[in-house]
């Protein structure tokens, strides 16, 4: 990958996608008043335009649409960032598909902390109940790009998640000429995919595509497997010098769940009774022979829950788009937008005839229609809401001002249920009773209904090589839930209605950019952001209406670059200090106002990060232009600021932030229609826990692809490609997603062993 002009760009990891433009690549100035573009070439070389940090004010990073394309077919859209300088992904397998194994931070935040858009679209809450996560939006072969600001996104981008970094999808325009594409993929663990794209070509003003992909493979440790289906299309028609896009994405999926375990489990020192450790660790694909513990009834051990088939999630998530784009005159430009998302699903989750008796006992003289509990219960969560919104933007350009300002509204009514039910027989493989309930969890609704304003001015000096942006936005967002939010609410006979706002009227962003002489940048940026509390759901769920809501979490970011552009060489190196306050953690305390000592959420200090990323392209003469090499490097120091309760954990690491982040690749091309990547991605060691008691090792994953065919056609194609992708080619077993903990051991889903992929595609 060459991020100087790059067509294609390197996978910098195999697994996610491709490597990364991450230094900025722009035109060179020949003499005063004329520049080219630069000169070299490559099948992972990318076009100047799409050069990140050109002109950027923050450190930003792209993967363009060859990247992308180089990937494994069906990689998610999450998993695709592990390239990118300073973002710590981790999956539970190869392609990211697992929902529930993902992972990301990034600097001081996490994935939840981070704010996604598709075609400017605001992708919401990133939780996977009820959330709308960016992975289930998006298909590799239909994106144009994705751009991501790991400090300061654009303060125009819509977003009520983000505390700073901002990650936008940019999907394809529609071909003007009918085509389209199919290609097929197997790989390692049964995995079949098939991805096929019609362009229905250009007619009267009006374009399009549609798409679909089908994929289904095993679990890669233990018994299950993944299916999803999922389509997407577009139609654009242009009207005068503007134009109207309608899309819609389609998404059906369903998988068996996969454990998280403890080091103890790992390493085989848990005593656990069916003999599992090692990375296989995994349910059982049986239902096995236990010793009874409670009389009568067979299935009352707890081990019972080991079994496959009880734990299974299932997402339905439907996503239409309408934008209008057009210049109004010679000096302004709008942009208007309006989308509606609809979801449903569920999930399943055992638990233990004890459990059940105990819950089942506290409420069956005040809910009607309870059943006794005959064993292992079934645990059912449905989730189902819409979520609907607008965005305007206008853009004058007067003299060196491009001013622009803009408003996003959005409400999101969510409704969660979850119960207990009966089996038949109590069994563990027993079809679910859904007329017997056991006990019941939660049924509530929750809202979010937010309003965003933005207002920005960017400024050209001294001939346009020095732009000031200077701008700032307004968040509001209105909270409630109401319902039963808990089983106390049940027993309560209560169904509380809760609200909360979060505002801040006035979020600045400033920065500036300056081109020293064509070939060189210096940058800077200062923002400050609010977000609406993580997990809000839980954490009005977690203790009575009487408990307080906490206030939202803020950040400051600052962010110092330079950027160089060479002929064969170009690299990017960006500085940081980044704060966030009102950090939030559930621990029992006396409720404000009363004498009652309950556990609920409660914003408890701080977490300050700083450090500094590179990143390089390297293309030498003397190879003869057929061998270019790229890198990132990143060092990251995330710390709490402050205690809380009885932990002293102020100047403690942050868990689950790695100290040093490393990428980097090798893109040979030999021969022409051939093109060789070998790369490698480091992790340093991790603390689990916020006191700091335990850590995981970091480690080193090697990938490589080899794409074969570039400009061969035959018959009615026009071109037929082969890629074989490898990945943890030297089987690097390892601990990846960290579910950490306060001050106790932690748990984790192993990394996934090597996986091989295939691919074959035609264009006609």
């Amino acid at each position: 990958m060459n991020i100087l002009n790059l067509r294609r760009t390197a996978l910098l990891s195999g697994a996610a996608v491709a490597t990364v433009l991450s230094a900025p690549t722009w035109a060179l100035a020949q003499g005063p008043g004329t520049v080219e573009e630069l000169v070299v070439t490559g099948s992972r070389v990318s076009e100047a335009s799409v050069a990140i940090g050109t002109d950027q004010a923050t450190a930003t990073v792209a993967i363009t649409r060859e990247a992308l394309l180089s990937a494994p077919a069906g990689v998610t859209g999450l998993k695709m960032l592990e390239s990118l300088p300073g973002f710590n992904v981790q999956a539970n397998d190869a392609l990211g598909m697992y929902e529930f194994g993902n992972s990301v931070s990034v600097r001081a935040f996490n994935f939840q902390q981070i704010g996604f858009l598709l075609d400017n679209i605001p992708m919401g809450r990133s939780d996977q109940f009820g959330g709308s996560p960016i992975y289930r939006y998006v298909d590799n072969e239909n994106l144009l790009r994705v751009t991501a600001s790991a400090g300061s996104g654009d303060v125009s981008l819509p977003s009520y998640a983000s505390l700073g970094p901002i990650v936008s999808y940019l999907t394809q325009v529609p071909d003007e000429e009918f085509g389209g594409v199919v290609s097929q993929s197997l790989g390692s663990d049964n995995l079949r995919r098939t991805f096929a794209r019609i362009d229905l070509g250009e007619h009267g003003g009006l374009s399009g595509y549609v798409s679909g992909s089908w994929i289904k493979g095993d679990l890669w440790r233990g018994p299950g497997d993944i299916e999803r289906t999922h389509y997407e299309a577009k139609l654009r028609y242009e009207v005068g010098e503007g134009a109207i896009t309608f899309q819609t994405v389609h998404n059906d999926y369903f998988d068996f769940d996969s454990p998280s375990i403890t080091k103890a489990q790992y390493a085989g020192t848990a005593g656990d009774i069916f003999g599992r450790s090692g990375r296989s660790f995994a349910y059982l694909g049986y239902v096995p022979v236990l010793p009874v513990t409670a009389a009568g009834i067979t299935y009352s051990n707890t081990a019972y829950n080991q079994y496959y088939k009880q734990a299974i999630n299932s997402r339905q998530d439907h996503l239409y788009g309408l934008t209008y784009d057009t210049p109004i005159g010679e000096s302004l430009k709008l942009t208007v937008g309006a989308y509606y998302e609809s979801k449903e699903g569920y999930g399943v989750s055992p638990e233990a005839y004890a459990t059940s008796l105990t819950n089942y006992h506290a409420e069956r003289l005040i809910v009607p229609g309870l059943f006794a509990p005959l064993g292992l219960q079934y645990g059912l969560s449905t989730v189902d809401g819409t979520r609907q919104g607008a965005t305007g933007k206008l853009t004058w350009s007067i003299a060196n001002h491009d001013i622009s300002g803009g408003v996003w509204v959005e409400n999101d009514d969510y409704h969660r249920t979850q119960q207990r039910y009966n089996q038949v027989g109590g069994s563990p493989d027993g079809a679910p009773l859904l007329s017997q309930p056991v006990h019941l969890q939660r049924n509530y609704v929750s809202t979010r209904d937010t309003v965003e304003f933005f207002l920005k001015d960017t400024i050209g000096l001294l001939d346009d090589r020095l732009k000031i942006d200077l701008g700032f936005k307004s968040l509001s967002v209105d909270y409630n839930i109401a319902g039963y939010r808990n089983p106390a609410d049940f027993i309560a006979r209560r169904q509380p209605s809760v609200s909360k706002t979060w505002e801040d009227n006035f979020l600045p962003q400033v920065g500036a950019v300056l081109d020293v002489n064509g070939r060189d940048q210096i940058f800077a940026s200062y923002s400050e952001n609010m977000a609406l509390p993580r997990g809000a759901d839980d954490i009005f769920s977690a203790a009575s209406p009487l408990a307080p809501g906490p206030e939202a979490e803020t950040s400051k970011n600052w962010e110092i670059g330079y950027r160089a552009n060479r002929p064969t060489f170009n690299a990017s190196i960006v500085a940081y200090k980044t704060t966030f306050e009102n950090r939030l953690q559930s621990f029992a305390s006396v409720v404000p106002g009363s004498t009652t000592t309950e556990t609920f959420f409660q914003n408890v200090g701080g977490v300050e990060a700083h450090g500094a990323e590179f990143s390089g392209q390297w293309k030498p003469e003397f190879l003869g232009g057929k061998v270019y090499f790229n890198t990132n490097l990143s060092y990251n120091i995330a710390e709490f600021q402050d205690n809380f309760a009885t932990f002293a954990i102020a100047g403690k690491r942050v868990p689950d932030f790695p100290e040093w982040l490393w990428t980097g690749g090798v893109t040979l091309e030999p021969v022409e229609g051939a093109v060789i990547n070998i790369s490698a991605r480091h992790i340093s060691s991790r603390f689990t826990n916020f006191v700091n008691s335990e850590k995981t090792d970091g480690y080193t994953i090697y990938n490589a692809y080899v794409d074969l065919g570039d400009g061969f056609g035959a018959g009615p194609f026009e071109q037929i490609k082969a890629r074989v992708n490898i990945d943890n080619i030297l089987d690097e077993d390892y601990l990846g997603t960290v579910n950490t903990t306060t001050n106790t051991p932690a748990s984790f889903r192993p990394g996934p062993r090597r996986t091989i992929q295939f691919t074959i595609s035609a264009e006609f």
